[in-house]
């Protein structure tokens, strides 16, 4: 390798002008002993060891150098080349530290170390040369950015910073998963296992054995899409569940507690001409009040159980029978003080099947 004062290398006139912008900040790789200097990157190669008793020291960073001399940072243990020009861009602590308005530690072989992580340094630095960065994804990966960023005093990044973790608390997830059960034991597994309310829709056309009345298409059309409504009003607090495989036609099934709490059939069989028909129901307004109804077996504060209380002063798991017709449309189921007869009232299940029109006219003549 040519010497300093070469025709291939900086002479001894450079050598100490550079070394009276830089400080003593880098330790020289040549010149004479103790002078402080600079490494030259990619020219003078790596420093000689140094004396132990100067493998570090802390002083002033003093340099007013152009873009084009890099300085060399140790960052938590990961290195770093950058400009002068990119640390000193923005009125940060990293520009305070290497425009001479803080001391900096610098090991023996030149290299600055900042005792921080690593693992964010360089998404600041490019935000320094770029005034912008892509976000993370993960919330916690953008809360440590933030805190490194605020350490290094970069408030546009901590804004940056600000302004993705509050569009993540805003944002609501649009999924609204429904799954669909493809055997018996599917079923009782998800219904068990979840603490929420379920509300199961069946629908099955094919398992009809007469041809159907000329509204039942349109009113299963109508079931499908009450559904699929209420998945999305509901999303999250209760469990909805689609069966493509039962034995019914259409039938819908509210459960509380892991436990089938009541059930509204839509379909019955009806006598058109000589033939037997299947004509299928839309009772919206029925629908609509067991779903209120099955929120009472909502967990209630975090405690992954519903409200006790409330669930006495409405009538338990049964809901008080006649408000929704009891089993078959039937009355209102009195009341007693009996324990027995409060048990069975309980385990009682609700079906409601959903009469015709020309039966409740009838019923009331």
């Amino acid at each position: 390798m040519a010497s300093l004062g070469g025709p291939d290398l900086p002479g001894t006139n450079e050598l100490q002008r550079y070394n009276r912008i830089v400080g003593p900040s880098f330790m020289s790789a040549a010149g004479s002993p103790g002078s402080p200097g600079v490494v030259f990157p990619a020219i003078l190669g790596p420093s000689p060891t140094p004396n132990p008793s100067q493998a570090a020291r802390v002083a002033p960073f003093k340099a007013v150098s152009p873009s084009s001399k890099y300085v060399k940072l140790n960052v938590g243990g990961a290195l770093f080349y950058t400009t002068m020009q990119t640390l000193t861009k923005q009125d940060t602590m990293l520009k305070a530290m290497f425009s001479g308005r803080m001391e900096v530690l610098t090991d023996s072989e030149g290299w600055i170390l900042i005792d921080r992580s690593g693992k964010y340094f360089g998404t600041v630095l490019n935000y320094l040369r770029d005034g912008a960065v892509p976000m993370p994804e993960c919330r916690t990966e953008i809360e440590e950015l933030q805190t490194e960023a605020k350490y290094y005093l970069v408030q546009g990044l901590v804004d940056q910073c600000q302004a993705a973790l509050q569009q993540k608390r805003d944002a609501v997830d649009p999924i609204c998963r429904v799954p669909v059960i493809t055997s018996l034991k599917e079923e009782q597994k998800l219904i068990t296992t979840s603490n929420k309310p379920v509300v199961k829709l069946l629908y099955n056309r094919s398992n009809n054995k007469y041809s159907y009345t000329s509204n039942s298409d349109d009113n299963m059309l109508k079931n499908i899409e009450l559904f699929d409504k209420l998945s999305l009003r509901f999303n999250g607090r209760v469990l909805f569940i689609k069966d493509v495989i039962g034995d019914e036609i259409c039938c819908w099934s509210f459960y509380g507690l892991g436990r089938k709490i009541a059930e509204v059939c839509c379909t019955s069989i009806v006598y058109a001409t000589e033939k037997k028909q299947t004509k299928v129901e839309f009772p919206e307004a029925r629908i609509y009040e067991e779903t209120l109804n099955i929120l009472l077996y909502e967990p209630r504060d975090g405690l992954g159980a519903p409200d006790k209380a409330l669930l006495e002063a409405t009538g338990g798991v049964g809901g008080g029978g006649g408000g929704a017709g009891g089993c078959g449309g039937g009355g209102t189921r009195s009341h007693t003080p009996d324990d027995d007869d409060d048990r069975e009232r309980v385990e009682r299940v609700r079906r409601i099947h959903v009469k015709r029109l020309d039966d409740r006219s009838h019923q009331h003549q």
